[in-house]
C-alpha cells in the first residue's frame, strides 16, 4: 500500500492494528478523489521542480502544461494527453532532452490527471528513458508531495527517439509490473533484436498491455520469440511488427501461435518479406481464426498466387476480418479480379486497400463495379474510377488503415477518417 497523502491517516486501526479491508479502500479512495479534485497547476509544478533539479526550463514543455491547465472540462471526465511531439511545426519547438524528461517525469509522478504522454520525435536517449522507467513502476519521489501513485497513464508515445537496447530493457522491465499502460508505441527507435527480445518476454508476464508498435526497430531475428508469446499473452489486440525482415519461416511460426491466440485483432506486417508463398500460412489460418479483424501486409510481395489463397479463405471460410491491405504487393489482375470476387461473397469484409499494383481493365471494372454497386464505400478503398474514352481507370485516394499514424494535426481532429481508418474498425485501436 502506497504511502497515504499528507493529511489522510495512515491504514492502521485507533489501536495501532490494521484497519479492516473496507476502512483501508474507503480511506484510499478517499485520498485519491481529494488529490483529483483538486486541479494541480501542472506548470507552477514544472517550474518549481526544474528549480528543485538545477534544471533549465524547456520552454516548448512549458507552454504545453500551460495549455494542460486550462483544460479543466476534459481533465476531469476523460483525462488529458499531453502533445510535447518535436515535430510540431506550427509553434516553436524545443525538443525534449534527457534532463526534461526528469523535470517532466517528476512533474507527472503526481499528476493523476494525465492519461496520455506524446514524445515522439524528441531527443530521448536510454539515459533519460530510466526516468521514464521509473515513472511507469510508479516508484516514489521525494519531491511529489502527495505520494499519490500515478496509476493513470495508458498511453505513451515513444517513436523516433534515439532509445537503444539498454533503454528497451529499461522499459520492458517497467512493464514487468505496470498494471495500467494500455498503448506503447517505440516505433523508429533501434532497439536491436536483444531489445524485441526484452519485450517478448515482458508480455510473457504483462498482462494490461494492449497495443504495441515495435516497427523499423531494427529488428530481425525475434519473430519466434514474439510468436511464442502471442500462444500465452491474452492482452494484446494490436501488434505492428513493420520492417521486422520477416521471412517464411517467421511467418509459419506467427501463425501457428494465432491459432492458439483469440485476442489479437489487428496484426501489421507491413513492409517485410512475405512472399506468395508464406501467404499459404496465413490463408490456411484465415480459414480457422475467428478473432483477426485487420491485416496489414502493406509492401510486401504476395503477388497473383498469395492474392488468390487470400481471396479463398475470405470467400469461403472467413467471417471475422473487416479490412485488408495488400498496397503495392505486384498482384496484377488474375489476383486482383480474386479479390474482388471474395468481396461479393464475403460481406463481413469491408475494407481493402490496394493502390500500387498492376492494374488491368479487368480488375479496374471489378472494383468500379464493387463501388457502383454500393457493395464497397468509396472511403473504405484507396482506389476510385474514372472513365476515358470508354475505358475504366482507378485512381489513388488519400485513404488507408494509418495514413496519419507517424502524424497527427496538433490541434484538433484529424478530418478525414478514411485516412485512418484503423481508428473506426476497432475500438482498441481509438487514441487516448
Amino acid at each position: 500500500m502506497p504511502c497515504p497523502a499528507p493529511g489522510f491517516p495512515s491504514e492502521v486501526g485507533s489501536r495501532g492494528a490494521p484497519a479492516p479491508l473496507g476502512a483501508q479502500t474507503l480511506r484510499w479512495t478517499s485520498a485519491v478523489w481529494h488529490v483529483m479534485s483538486v486541479p494541480p497547476d501542472l506548470h507552477q509544478q514544472y517550474l518549481q521542480t526544474c528549480q528543485n533539479l538545477s534544471q533549465p526550463e524547456n520552454h516548448f514543455v512549458a507552454r504545453v502544461l500551460q495549455e494542460a491547465d486550462k483544460n479543466d472540462n476534459i481533465r476531469w471526465t476523460k483525462g488529458i494527453t499531453l502533445k510535447i511531439a518535436g515535430n510540431n511545426r506550427l509553434v516553436p519547438v524545443q525538443r525534449v532532452t534527457d534532463e526534461d524528461v526528469q523535470v517532466l517525469a517528476s512533474v507527472l509522478r503526481c499528476a493523476v490527471c494525465v492519461t496520455g504522454l506524446d514524445l515522439r520525435y524528441n531527443d530521448l536517449t536510454d539515459v533519460g528513458v530510466r526516468h521514464v522507467a521509473t515513472f511507469l513502476q510508479g516508484l516514489p519521489v521525494m519531491w511529489c508531495r502527495t505520494e499519490v501513485e500515478n496509476s493513470t497513464l495508458r498511453y505513451l508515445n515513444l517513436m523516433f527517439n534515439d532509445i537503444g537496447t539498454s533503454g528497451a530493457e529499461l522499459i520492458a522491465n517497467a512493464l514487468h509490473s505496470n498494471e495500467t499502460l494500455l498503448h506503447l508505441r517505440l516505433t523508429g527507435n533501434k532497439i536491436g533484436n536483444k531489445g524485441g527480445m526484452y519485450f517478448a518476454s515482458m508480455l510473457q508476464v504483462n498482462c494490461t498491455l494492449e497495443k504495441l508498435d515495435l516497427g523499423d526497430c531494427d529488428v530481425e531475428e525475434t519473430t519466434v520469440h514474439i510468436a511464442l508469446m502471442l500462444k500465452n499473452n491474452s492482452s494484446l489486440v494490436e501488434l505492428h511488427l513493420c520492417k521486422h525482415e520477416i521471412k517464411s519461416f517467421g511467418v509459419e511460426r506467427l501463425c501457428e501461435a494465432l491459432y492458439e491466440n483469440c485476442s489479437l485483432r489487428y496484426l501489421d506486417l507491413s513492409c517485410n518479406k512475405v512472399t506468395r508463398e508464406d501467404v499459404k500460412f496465413l490463408g490456411e489460418l484465415l480459414k480457422q481464426n475467428q478473432t483477426l479483424e485487420i491485416l496489414d501486409l502493406n509492401s510486401n510481395r504476395i503477388e497473383d498466387d498469395g492474392a488468390i489463397y487470400l481471396s479463398e479463405a475470405l470467400a469461403l471460410y472467413n467471417r471475422t476480418l473487416k479490412a485488408l491491405s495488400v498496397v503495392s504487393n505486384n498482384i496484377s489482375g488474375k489476383g486482383l479480379a480474386a479479390l474482388s470476387q471474395a468481396m461479393k461473397i464475403n460481406v463481413e469484409l469491408s475494407y481493402i486497400y490496394i493502390w500500387g499494383n498492376n492494374f488491368d481493365e479487368a480488375a479496374c471494372m471489378a472494383f468500379s463495379e464493387l463501388i457502383q454497386a454500393g457493395r464497397l464505400k468509396p472511403d473504405c478503398t484507396d482506389v476510385e474510377p474514372y472513365e476515358v474514352d470508354g475505358h475504366i481507370h482507378l485512381a489513388e485516394l488519400s485513404h488507408g488503415l494509418k495514413k496519419h499514424y507517424y502524424w497527427t494535426p496538433s490541434y484538433g481532429e484529424v478530418k478525414n477518417a478514411a485516412a485512418n481508418a484503423s481508428l473506426a474498425i476497432a475500438a482498441v485501436s481509438e487514441c487516448f
